[in-house]
């Protein structure tokens, strides 16, 4: 297995903006990294050029020492030895479970007692073993993952590509999927880029996340990394949940606490550092800066509140009790992020 490896890769459409620009990243061996996006920020489009369905305008695609693209020449698909799943799970309705996993070996000319051993491994591995002579008008929609997953590992490839894979699922499948990835990253050992807007399914599958906007790379980092220290309010707005306020703290250190905080809350000037605030670190109490509630929205386990400071900036909180809309409360931070 190889590192793959992303160099100032550019793609200009001729829209008078470029799609990706500038975007440079080093994929770890066995990772499972999250492209991270709103819509039309280029993720897909850099999929889109690491698979070989697009020519970079500019910079180089390598894995390992193996050039696979740059802005003169681009290996085909098929030579890349990498795997994608889409949205639509692309199987063919007049062919078994067993043979649409088999597909890609029979292009590749396996046939006998080997093609048999590697779809019935791939078959186990998702666990549709049983599965193997059914059609896929019999499926279910998290089972057509399953197996449009198996055709991928089939083949042993280098890089596995995911394309928004669970957009289409409700919320109760796309949780029973999310395991299945990773068991399935886990027991296969391929490096795997997954493209998506939901930064919860990036949190709970990836060991990296890169957040893009706007065809740029704004920082790729774990998750845990990302959410506690992400850079600038771009990253800080679109992971997690919570809020940046601005206040006039003092000094250089980014991780601040509530002494660090409880002066500039109470200032009136709402100039100097962008502060970001998450709700598990707002303490609604009887003690700290005065706020008035705004709204309290009950989400089962405990109310999700946003409150409203004196010098009119928004903080948000969890409440294990009620709270409504216009009460005057008072909130200590106990932690915030310098952005």
């Amino acid at each position: 297995m190889a590192k793959l490896i992303l160099n100032q890769v550019a793609k200009d459409f001729g829209t008078g903006r470029a799609a990706v620009s500038g975007f440079s990243l080093d994929v770890r061996e066995g990772g499972f990294l999250a492209l991270l996006g709103p819509s039309g920020c280029g993720k897909t489009t850099v999929l889109r050029m690491i698979a070989g369905f697009e020519t970079p305008s500019d910079g180089s695609i390598h894995l390992g020492e193996r050039l696979l693209a740059d802005a003169s020449q681009s290996l085909p698909p098929e030579r890349r030895n990498m795997a994608m799943v889409f949205q639509s799970y692309a199987l063919w309705p007049h062919m078994s479970v067993a043979d649409n996993v088999g597909y890609p070996l029979k292009v590749r000319g396996i046939s006998g007692e080997a093609y048999r051993t590697r779809v019935r491994e791939a078959l186990s591995t998702v666990r549709l073993v049983d599965y193997a002579e059914r059609r896929p008008a019999d499926l279910s929609g998290g089972q057509r993952q399953r197996v449009a997953l198996a055709r991928c590992l089939v083949t042993s490839p280098d890089v596995v590509l995911l394309d928004e894979p669970l957009a289409n699922l409700d919320r109760h499948l796309k949780q029973e999927m999310e395991e299945t990835f990773r068991e399935f990253h886990q027991r296969s050992g391929a490096t795997m880029i997954y493209v998506t807007h939901d930064q919860s399914e990036a949190m709970a599958l990836a060991t990296d996340i890169a957040v893009m906007s706007e065809g740029r790379l704004l920082q790729v980092a774990p998750p845990a990394e990302i959410y506690a220290r992400p850079e600038g309010r771009t990253v800080g707005g679109l992971i997690g949940r919570g809020a940046i306020v601005t206040l006039p703290v003092m000094g250089h250190e980014r991780d601040l606490e509530w002494h660090e905080l409880e002066d500039a809350l109470h200032a009136a000037n709402t100039d100097g550092a962008d502060i970001l605030v998450r709700p598990e670190d707002v303490v609604i109490g009887v003690e700290g800066a005065a706020a008035t509630v705004e709204s309290a929205l009950y989400e089962g386990e405990r109310y999700a509140v946003k409150l409203m400071l004196g010098n009119g900036q928004v903080l948000r909180a969890f409440s294990r009790v009620a709270v409504v809309p216009g009460e005057a409360v008072r909130v200590i931070i106990r932690a915030g992020w310098r952005l």
